[in-house]
């Protein structure tokens, strides 16, 4: 991170391209210091930010971080945060690149990520059409299960639960599928950020399209599974609507032969909108002024 002085860095972009995304995360709204530690909030601030630019196609190279930071925040808790964003950063070989320090009455983190697009054109939100058929790549209902399981005081030690308030406290973004749906052909993509329904509706919208969900294509992971009998809650609704797994959510032409790690769950019709088949889903996803 660079210095208070300073305020520009060199960026590697071998393709003379630089795909850009930026994100906040306020603590007491995207994380707690009682359920997370510095070097989790770390790893979630830099996953969801690499997994937006994975999720465009490109290779992620680099972010810049801002920092606001109460005065008696433990030397500690920052050291960690520290090595939650390298940490991830090494996971698609990036780096912090720069940023900046204030002073600030809770934790307030802003990143902005940058990636490399490797010669191809990015794949954008509006490229879905008839026909096409709608696959996921990556876990989903993880984060929303460990959400409700800290937020209803669950004792969670070990085993299948712990997995699920891990995937809430940072998550594991299918980074290497991006680039790849983008050779793929990939005619529009995102990450599932704000829950699969409602980010699927961000693509029908700038395609104009409808996209349709077969709620049986989706499989329950044994950590949503079992928050879910421990609440009494449906795992489909964590899986279509919880968010904040930052799986891909991606649309392809029909011919493509689709490797492992893509998973398809629907298809692309004439329309408008979101419809799972057979089921009701009340809760859409999270709308951040809702």
């Amino acid at each position: 991170m660079l210095g208070p002085g300073d305020d520009a860095a060199i960026i590697r972009a071998p393709d003379g391209r630089v795909v850009v995304s930026t994100d906040l995360l306020l603590e007491g709204r995207h994380f707690r210091r009682d359920w997370s530690t510095g070097y989790d909030v770390g790893r979630k601030a830099a996953a969801q930010n690499l997994a937006d630019v994975a999720a465009m196609g490109a290779t992620p190279t680099s972010l810049v971080v801002g920092l606001g930071l109460p005065a008696d925040l433990p030397l500690s808790w920052l050291d960690a945060l520290t090595d939650g964003f390298a940490d991830e950063c090494a996971t698609v070989g990036a780096s912090v690149a720069g940023g900046d320090v204030t002073r600030c009455d809770l934790v307030v983190i802003g990143v902005t990520a940058m990636g490399d697009l490797g010669g191809r054109a990015p794949v954008l939100r509006s490229g879905a059409r008839p026909g096409h058929v709608v696959a996921v790549a990556g876990r989903l209902g993880y984060a929303a299960a460990g959400w409700a399981l800290l937020e209803a005081g669950v004792p969670v030690d070990d085993g299948p639960l712990l997995e699920a308030v891990a995937g809430h406290r940072a998550p594991c973004p299918p980074y290497a599928m991006g680039p790849v749906a983008a050779e793929l052909g990939a005619s529009a993509m995102l990450d599932v950020s704000d829950g699969l329904l409602q980010d699927l509706g961000h693509v029908a919208e700038a395609s104009g399209v409808r996209v349709e969900l077969d709620p049986e294509a989706f499989p329950v992971a044994e950590p949503v599974a079992a928050a879910a009998k421990e609440l009494g809650a449906d795992p489909l609704e964590w899986v279509l609507a919880g968010g904040e797994d930052h799986a891909l959510a991606a649309v392809f032409p029909p011919d493509v032969r689709l490797p492992a790690g893509w998973h398809v769950v629907g298809r692309v019709a004439e329309g408008e909108g979101v419809l799972v088949y057979g089921r009701e889903i009340g809760h859409r996803g999270w709308d951040h002024f809702g």
